[in-house]
């Protein structure tokens, strides 16, 4: 009576590890996506409202400013612990209630209070469409460019794709170190994006690329991808 058992194989499920990933540096104007979506809000409201309501327009236009103040401090400052996180929502509550004390009692500080009542911005819905026009052809720029340089990632190597003749240029992946680093909160909250580092075998330098978008997947996935292993045991 014969001993042999049937092939016993253990491999992951086949759509459970991707056949390559692609990994894609974006500039920072793409956190800017809150701005350029509240500009398209306040030329179709001002449109409607066909410019002539003079109290409203200075509300939107304010609003749009603060909104692009936000955006703003996104792009130049970087949250990346919770202490800096408290630090900035502590300086906007202060500026909220700042605002309702000379609001609601203008004598408090009545010089304070005439330099407010004076901050009436006005904006068309021509300004705002210029805007949102403007902000769609650089991201349609951004989004041209990306598809001349980017990086794949697959289970024997890393590949980066650049230039327009579509150039190529190869490293070793089987032992290919990666780091995530999310380096502002804000920036992860907007688009969950973060800074991959990655170490391929035997280069020196690391390769750093900014602002991947949704970094946790990607780095589970690569994480699965590199470590799956297909494993084959026969007996005859």
């Amino acid at each position: 009576m014969s001993d042999a058992q049937p092939a016993e194989k253990s491999e992951p499920a086949k759509s459970s590890v991707p056949e390559s990933i692609f990994l894609v540096s974006y500039p920072k104007i793409v956190y800017l996506y809150p701005t350029w979506i509240a500009s398209l809000i306040a030329g179709i409201y001002l449109l409607v409202q066909k410019n002539q309501n003079i109290p409203a327009t200075s509300n939107v236009a304010l609003i749009f400013l603060g909104i692009l103040a936000l955006n703003m401090v996104v792009l130049s400052f970087d949250f990346p612990r919770t202490t800096s996180l408290t630090l900035f929502f502590f300086c906007v509550s202060v500026g909220v209630i700042a605002w309702a004390v000379f609001e609601f009692n203008p004598d408090f500080l009545p010089a304070v209070t005439n330099v407010l009542k004076a901050l009436q911005p006005f904006c068309n819905s021509a300004f705002y469409f210029c805007f949102f026009t403007m902000m769609t052809l650089i991201y349609i720029g951004v989004l041209i460019s990306v598809q001349f340089d980017y990086w794949e990632v697959r289970p024997n190597e890393l590949l980066h794709h650049h230039g327009v003749l579509s150039d190529l240029e190869r490293y070793s992946a089987p032992h290919l170190r990666i780091e995530k680093e999310i380096t502002d909160v804000f920036e992860y909250f907007l688009l969950r994006g973060g800074r991959l580092i990655l170490h391929p075998t035997q280069e020196r330098r690391a390769i750093v690329l900014e602002n991947v978008f949704f970094i946790n997947s990607k780095e589970t996935k690569i994480t699965r991808m590199l470590g799956a292993l297909q494993v084959q045991v026969r007996q005859d």
